[in-house]
C-alpha cells in the first residue's frame, strides 16, 4: 500500500470548490492507499471561496468527530492553507508541495472538470510499473468527455506536440491537470513558473530526469468560459516560451549536499560519456559491479552484462538508477558506499569493479580500494579513474566536493597499499587539463557553463582522435588493477574454511 498527497490550488471557485473536494472522497476507499492528505491553498481568492472552504473545512471537522472507529478505508487529513497574495496556480502548487509528505503527489484543480475516481488507476500503475510519473491523459480514450471546444483542444495537442518533440516523449495530454509523481522526486525538481507554464515545465524536467512516465486514459468534463474556464490563449503563448525555455535550460535538480545540480549538467556530455566508456570497455568481465554510477550515463552504454549492479549514495540517482531496471532482468541497482564494506552487495563475486571519479571524494581512499578489492572475485580486476594533477586543484575541485588529486606515482603507491598490482595505467582526456586549468584557476569559477559543456559535447569525436598526439598532461588517470597474489590468497581463506 502506498499514501497519496493531493494537491489543490484553487481561486475564485466559490460554487464548485466544495463539490470538487467532497469527490475526493472517492480516495477513501481504496485498497491501495494507506493515507491521503488532501492540501487545498486558496491563492487569494476575491469571491466567495473563503468563506467556502472555511464551511467545508467546519463539515470535515465533525465528519471526523462523529467518523465511527473500525470503519473501512483511510480516511482523509485535510490541510488548509492562504497565500496573502494571488501568485498563480504554480505558486500554490509549491506551497502545497512543501507539505507534501505521502509517497506520492497529483495535482487536483478546483473546478468539476476531472473526477478523483480515476486516480485509483493512477495508483495501481505506480506499484505494478514502478513508474516515476503518471499522467491522465483526456485524449487516450477515458470512459466519458465532454465534447465541446474544437479549438482550445487543437491548441492543447500543438503544444503537447512540440514538448514532444523537445523531449522525444510520445504524450498525449501534455496539459493535462492530472500529473503523479512520486513525492521525493517532485520535491528535488526545482520549480520556477508561477502560472499555467507549470506544465510543460514539470513535463521536460521530468523527461530530462529520466522518469518512468505512463499516461492513464481519464474521463472529463469541461467547461466553457461562461461556466468559468480560466485559461485562455495568452496561457498558450506563455506556454511556447516555456517549451523553448526549458528545452535549453539544464536547471532540473534542486541544490542539495549531493551537489546533484552540478553533475546533473555533466551528463549534458553524452559523447564524452561514450568515449569514457569505450576506453574501459575492453577490460570488463560479465559480472560487473559499478560505483558511483550516477545517473546511468555509463550504465547504459556498458550492458547488457550477465550480472551488472549499478549503485550510487545519492538517492535521487538511485531513484533514476531504478527505473533502469524493470526491463533488464540483469541489471540491479542498489546504495553502496566505497567506503563502507558492508553496504556492498552480499554476494561479492565480481570480475570487474568499476569505480570513476569516487575515490578522491573520500577522506581513506586507501580503506575504499581494499572494500573494492575484498569484492572482487578470484582473477578479477578493478578499473578506477581520478583526477590528475595536484597542481591543478582549484575551485572546480572544491564545488565537487574532491580531497585530493593524484599522480601515477601517487595512485601507483596507493594501489600497492591497497593490496592490488597495477596492470596499465590510461592518460585519459588531455584537452581537458587545459580547461580544467582556466577555469578552477584562473578564472576561480565554481560551476561549469552549459554552453561549455555543449562544446564539449560537440568536439568529442575530434578529442578523441587528437587526444594522445597533445603534448598536455591528462586531465584523469585510469588504473587497472588486480589484487595482489597473496592478498587474494588471504581473501580466499575465510571463504573455504567457512565452505
Amino acid at each position: 500500500m502506498t499514501s497519496l498527497s493531493v494537491l489543490v490550488p484553487v481561486y475564485n471557485e466559490e460554487h464548485l470548490v466544495a463539490t470538487s473536494l467532497a469527490r475526493l472522497r472517492a480516495l477513501e476507499q481504496s485498497e491501495l492507499l494507506s493515507r491521503v492528505q488532501v492540501i487545498v491553498v486558496d491563492d487569494c481568492s476575491t469571491d466567495g471561496t473563503p468563506e467556502s472552504l472555511k464551511a467545508f473545512a467546519r463539515a470535515q471537522e465533525e465528519a471526523a468527530a462523529s467518523r465511527e472507529s473500525g470503519r473501512p478505508g483511510c480516511a482523509i487529513d485535510w490541510v488548509f492553507l492562504r497565500h496573502e497574495r494571488n501568485g498563480g496556480k504554480g505558486r500554490a502548487i509549491q506551497t502545497a508541495l512543501a507539505h507534501a509528505d505521502c509517497e506520492l503527489s497529483v495535482i487536483h484543480d478546483a473546478d468539476l472538470e476531472y473526477h478523483p475516481k480515476d486516480l485509483l488507476r493512477f495508483v495501481k500503475v505506480f506499484e505494478e510499473e514502478r513508474a516515476d510519473a503518471v499522467f491522465g491523459s483526456r485524449f487516450a480514450g477515458g470512459e466519458a468527455r465532454r465534447v465541446l471546444l474544437f479549438r482550445h483542444e487543437l491548441g492543447n495537442r500543438l503544444l503537447t506536440f512540440l514538448t514532444n518533440l523537445a523531449t522525444n516523449l510520445n504524450l498525449t495530454d501534455m496539459e493535462t491537470c492530472y500529473k503523479a509523481v512520486r513525492t521525493e522526486l517532485l520535491k528535488s525538481i526545482p520549480l520556477v513558473s508561477n502560472d499555467f507554464r507549470l506544465e510543460p515545465e514539470l513535463t521536460i524536467k521530468l523527461a530530462k530526469r529520466e522518469a518512468r512516465i505512463f499516461e492513464v486514459p481519464i474521463s472529463y468534463s469541461g467547461r466553457t468560459y461562461q461556466e468559468g474556464k480560466k485559461i485562455n490563449w495568452r496561457d498558450g503563448v506563455s506556454a511556447l516560451w516555456a517549451i523553448v525555455r526549458f528545452s535549453l535550460s539544464d536547471g532540473i535538480y534542486a541544490r542539495d549536499a549531493h551537489g546533484s545540480q552540478i553533475l546533473g549538467r555533466l551528463a549534458r556530455a553524452p559523447r564524452f560519456n561514450a568515449w569514457m566508456a569505450d576506453t574501459i570497455r575492453p577490460f570488463l568481465g560479465s559480472r560487473v559491479l559499478e560505483i558511483g554510477s550516477g545517473t546511468g550515463n555509463l550504465t547504459r552504454q556498458l550492458i547488457p552484462r550477465r550480472r551488472y549492479v549499478a549503485s550510487d549514495i545519492n538517492p535521487l540517482y538511485l531513484q533514476t538508477l531504478r527505473g533502469l531496471t524493470p526491463d533488464r532482468p540483469y541489471l540491479d541497482a542498489q546504495l553502496t558506499d566505497v567506503t563502507a564494506l558492508e553496504s556492498f552487495p552480499r554476494v561479492r563475486d565480481f570480475d570487474t569493479v568499476i569505480c570513476l571519479n569516487v575515490i578522491e571524494h573520500v577522506d581513506d581512499d586507501r580503506g575504499a580500494l581494499a572494500n573494492i578489492r575484498s569484492a572482487l572475485a578470484q582473477g578479477g580486476h578493478a578499473i578506477v579513474l581520478v583526477p590528475q594533477g595536484e597542481g591543478l586543484f582549484g575551485t572546480l575541485d572544491e564545488v565537487l566536493g574532491h580531497k585530493r588529486r593524484y599522480s601515477e606515482a601517487s595512485l601507483r603507491k596507493l594501489a600497492a597499499d591497497a593490496g592490488f598490482e597495477v596492470k596499465q595505467v590510461l592518460r585519459f582526456n588531455r584537452v581537458g587539463s587545459f580547461a580544467w586549468w582556466l577555469n578552477g584557476r584562473v578564472l576561480r569559477r565554481r560551476t561549469f557553463g552549459l554552453m561549455q559543456i555543449k562544446l564539449l559535447n560537440l568536439l568529442t569525436p575530434l578529442f578523441r582522435k587528437i587526444d594522445r598526439a597533445l603534448p598536455l598532461p591528462a586531465l584523469s588517470l585510469i588504473a587497472v588493477l588486480e589484487p595482489r597474489a597473496v592478498e587474494a590468497q588471504a581473501q580466499r581463506a575465510p571463504a573455504e574454511l567457512a565452505g
